[in-house]
């Protein structure tokens, strides 16, 4: 039972392949539901935005009723909605921003444009409590790999500190799976495959560590292209291909890279924190690699679980959260979709 007064801010996120509505109060996630249309793009080996779109459509309101099931609160009780309004896929953005205007206007409640990778920083408070004043914030998932420096997470500017130059590493994982013959999505694929192979097996390239590479950007794109060249080489002369082992080396490429630069933020700030998330921080590989080192270093890390890793409407129920009980303005219902938004805070501005 929500007491009388106290926020209730519903999240809806659709920025990629899945449709998810989630229930936040004062920090506090009550419930959610989740749909996701990653089988219908198994074929396509990767998301198909017209797929993605339909399937929201379809997911919309049995997903809503689930997250208000599973919280055991009414559509009335809510008192504001948070939106994903960007970035993503344009069809699939739009999907998630006519739902939650349509809920805002027909309750008359506030509503609130929220960017997609704010949310996945907001994941780690539902499970961990408020970020520390200051934190090194590392997102990967399949469409984006970023370092950012986090003050409070509403009120402050958020600095990029870097990106990826070519593919996330959420995206070089679905290729190579695709190269390996181990299905979409690939990064389950590839950890399940891992999980019996060895990661020293093959040396393949860590780009952008050397001296004089850019501190906190990241390329991908190099070490997919040496998987493709070790498995033509090895159907070449005949040999079966030693999966378990190129899926276990490839992945600890991907996870040294990520975790090295990250912390190189952690220290180079003279921070104590760096927080891990996005759909690739369900990596079990990344969160043990990252764990021993971080204790190493005497660093906090902080990784939500895997449920909360992927997208979901919770993470943007939390920055609605965050947002309304810092007194922010609510972007009301003129708010458009930004598929290309930049980050610079959690709430996306009114268009022009």
């Amino acid at each position: 039972m929500i007491r009388s007064g106290v926020p209730l801010v519903l999240g809806v996120e659709s920025s990629c392949d899945e449709t998810g509505f989630g229930l936040v109060s004062e920090g506090v996630l009550l419930g959610q539901g989740l749909a996701s249309s990653a089988a219908q793009h198994a074929d396509f080996g990767g998301v198909v935005p017209e797929i993605a779109a339909r399937a929201h459509l379809d997911a919309a309101v049995p997903t809503l009723h689930l997250a208000l099931e599973d919280a055991g609160v009414e559509l009335a009780d809510i008192t504001h909605v948070a939106v994903t309004s960007g970035p993503g896929l344009a069809t699939a953005v739009h999907v998630g921003l006519a739902a939650a205007k349509a809920v805002a206007w027909s309750l008359d409640k506030p509503l609130y444009g929220v960017h997609h990778l704010a949310g996945h920083a907001a994941a780690d408070t539902l499970e961990h409590g408020p970020l520390p004043e200051r934190s090194i914030v590392l997102i990967v998932s399949g469409g984006h790999t970023s370092i950012l420096a986090v003050g409070d997470l509403v009120r402050d500017p958020i600095e990029h500190l870097g990106d990826t130059l070519d593919d996330a590493a959420g995206e070089a994982f679905d290729k190579v799976a695709r190269l390996l013959g181990l299905g979409y999505p690939g990064g389950p694929a590839i950890s399940r495959a891992a999980a019996g192979g060895d990661p020293a097996a093959f040396r393949f390239p860590r780009a952008m560590l050397r001296p004089g590479d850019a501190p906190f950007v990241f390329s991908f794109s190099g070490l997919k292209t040496a998987v493709a060249r070790t498995v033509e080489r090895i159907e070449r002369a005949g040999e079966q291909v030693p999966v378990a082992d190129i899926a276990a080396s490839f992945e600890q490429a991907v996870v040294d890279v990520l975790v090295t630069k990250a912390l190189r933020a952690v220290r180079e700030r003279n921070l104590g924190t760096l927080v891990i998330v996005g759909g690739v921080a369900a990596n079990a590989r990344l969160r043990a690699v990252a764990q021993e080192r971080c204790d190493a270093d005497g660093i906090e890390l902080r990784i939500p679980p895997p449920a909360l890793c992927t997208d979901n409407g919770a993470m943007i129920a939390a920055v609605g959260d965050l947002l309304v009980r810092s007194g922010a303005d609510p972007s009301g219902l003129r708010i458009a979709a930004d598929p290309s938004a930049v980050l610079h805070g959690a709430q996306l501005p009114l268009p022009r």
